[in-house]
């Protein structure tokens, strides 16, 4: 039987850095989180409206869906390597680097004079804001309890919603008023300013460990396999077919050797790693399997959407860069409303499985309907597909975090919240070159033959061809091909919904390797420790009190420092 709660020793002797926090410095640490994490979606999501107008500026419009994977692919090879570095160095050392690093892309992004600048610095920005991301939640599980996480968890995702929101419109206004590059300048500053603040406010447990000590903890070679296997897999995926034939042999060779890395970096953190970004003992835990292959399909599902909606409405209907920010709004709001409420409702009924059933049904059912769009749809019917999503997005994006650090030891809460994060990030870069992919066939196939060249241009639309009519239906039915994609890939995440067990916000105790386990009531192997955990022993012998142990539901056993209250 798995034993879910197992640790390793390596594990055991990092420096604990929960530090549960008292209402008013909470606050305080919870705004700082909030303006950074805005700060970093609107990165993230302003650029999407602003492709079209990129494109045409740099002459790259054969290649500017690059820069959407670029950054997703670098984001994904660090993911795992931000929860490790973490727990080796403190929350803030690398939570400051990270928002640092996304300052400095901004301003080398707004500097960018061709379209191979423009993508290396979104890779870039990429993993600065990965950082941010993989760190905001990681700092959010160790200053509140579980029981309080899906609340506050709740917030950060309303700061996504928040900045999808403005993103968009911020970036489209910069890119009407003055220009593209004034939208990254901006942030550069902003993205330094928070760096101090957060600086100064964020709590800290340094690491007891010397510096030379913590260098030799990291998995360097852990780390550089798995970004072997992420850029030699994903970069093929991303191009093959569109950029580079399938049976080229440059993306044979590379898909050959990201497909034996993957066998390598598996068995190195199996067998050599003592301190491994992705322990394989997590994945004996079905639940937890079933979980991180939602958050594959359902990031790629998301990002997807996230690009191709707003290319829907400006090259299929030929709308303003700004409607169609506008016409995307319930989409970020809906998202930023029920993110609050879905964590207000996981902390009062600690409960999260009619959540993430609600949120995947909701999902599922707006992708559904977005399969009746056409060219001619009113604005007012288009949004109804975009208000389900929203709402499903929000149900989503961080209760299944929580579910996920319930079904895994406290120790390794900045493991799971990685190896979850990485697994969304790789799912959003294979949902965008997919999707890439997808609409350039459907192009190549539906243009009108004067129109052709266009096929290999899927973002930027020229003048000359924004009223053809031909033009506008392949634009449509490419669309339309990039949406009945994402259905089947939602319709998984909510049947998987089966195969999960709620157990509550009691995660599994920290269990040394080697150690005897006993079982809960979920059929899962803990470990008790007599003699740090309370029980009722005035009355009973030392025997009495190990029975107890060995039969008491684990949701009884209350650590310590799970007691203190917000």
């Amino acid at each position: 039987m798995a034993r879910h709660g197992t640790v390793t020793k390596a594990e055991k002797a990092l420096h604990d850095q929960v530090n549960i926090l008292p209402r008013r410095q909470l606050i305080t640490v919870m705004g700082a989180l909030s303006v950074t994490l805005l700060i970093t979606f609107i990165d993230q999501n302003g650029i999407s409206v602003t492709l079209p107008t990129i494109a045409e500026d740099l002459n790259g419009q054969d290649t500017i869906s690059w820069a959407g994977t670029s950054s997703l692919l670098a984001n994904t090879a660090f993911q795992m390597l931000y929860g490790r570095l973490s727990d080796i160095f403190g929350r803030k050392a690398v939570f400051s680097a990270a928002i640092c690093l996304l300052a400095l892309a901004d301003l080398l992004c707004g500097l960018s004079q061709n379209p191979t600048m423009f993508y290396v610095f979104r890779g870039v920005a990429g993993i600065g804001g990965g950082g941010v991301v993989n760190l905001s939640t990681i700092i959010v599980s160790d200053i509140v309890t579980l029981e309080k996480r899906g609340q506050y968890q709740g917030i950060i995702g309303s700061m996504i919603g928040l900045g999808n929101m403005i993103g968009p419109f911020l970036a489209a206004g910069l890119a009407k008023q003055a220009s593209w590059r004034v939208f990254f300048w901006m942030l550069a500053p902003l993205g330094a300013l928070t760096c101090v603040v957060t600086y100064f406010f964020l709590p800290s447990k340094p690491p007891t460990a010397s510096l030379k000590e913590s260098i030799r903890k990291v998995d360097w070679m852990g780390s550089l396999l798995s970004s072997i296997t992420i850029i030699f897999l994903l970069i093929p995926i991303s191009g093959g077919g569109a950029y580079f034939s399938w049976d080229s042999p440059m993306v044979i060779t590379m898909l050959i050797i990201g497909g034996l890395s993957i066998f390598l970096f598996l068995g190195w953190e199996w067998k050599y790693a003592k301190l491994p970004m992705m322990p394989l003992d997590l994945y004996h835990n079905h639940i937890v399997v079933v979980m991180l292959v939602q958050n594959f399909l359902f990031g790629a599902v998301y990002q997807s959407y996230l690009y191709y909606m707003p290319l829907y409405l400006q090259n299929a209907h030929g709308y303003s860069i700004i409607r169609s920010a506008l016409i995307t709004l319930p989409l970020v709001v809906f998202q930023m409303v029920f993110s609050i409420l879905s964590g207000q409702y996981i902390s009062r009924q600690k409960r999260y499985l009619e959540v993430l059933v609600f949120g995947f049904s909701m999902w599922t059912l707006g992708s559904g309907l977005a399969l009746l769009l056409d060219r001619h749809t009113k604005p007012t019917i288009i949004i109804v597909p975009l208000i389900l999503n929203g709402i499903g997005v929000g149900c989503i994006f961080q209760p299944i975090l929580v579910a996920l650090q319930a079904h895994t030891p406290k120790l390794r809460r900045a493991v799971i919240i990685s190896n979850r994060n990485l697994f969304r990030s790789a799912g959003g870069a294979s949902g965008l070159a997919v999707s890439a992919a997808v609409l350039q066939a459907r192009l190549r196939a539906t243009l009108p033959s004067s129109y052709s060249y266009l096929a290999s241009s899927t973002y930027a639309l020229p003048e000359s061809a924004k009223n053809v009519s031909g033009v506008l239906d392949a634009y449509m039915a490419g669309s339309h091909a990039v949406f009945i994609l994402q259905v089947p890939l939602i319709g998984l995440c909510l049947l998987g919904t089966i195969l999960i067990r709620d157990r509550g916000l009691e995660p599994p105790e920290d269990t040394v390797s080697g150690e005897p386990p006993i079982s809960n009531q979920f059929g899962e192997e803990i470990a008790s420790e007599p003699s740090t955990r309370p029980c009722n022993t005035s009355t009973r012998s030392r025997e009495g009190v190990k029975e107890d142990l060995e039969l008491q539901p684990m949701s009884s056993r209350i650590d310590h420092d799970e007691d203190k209250r917000i």
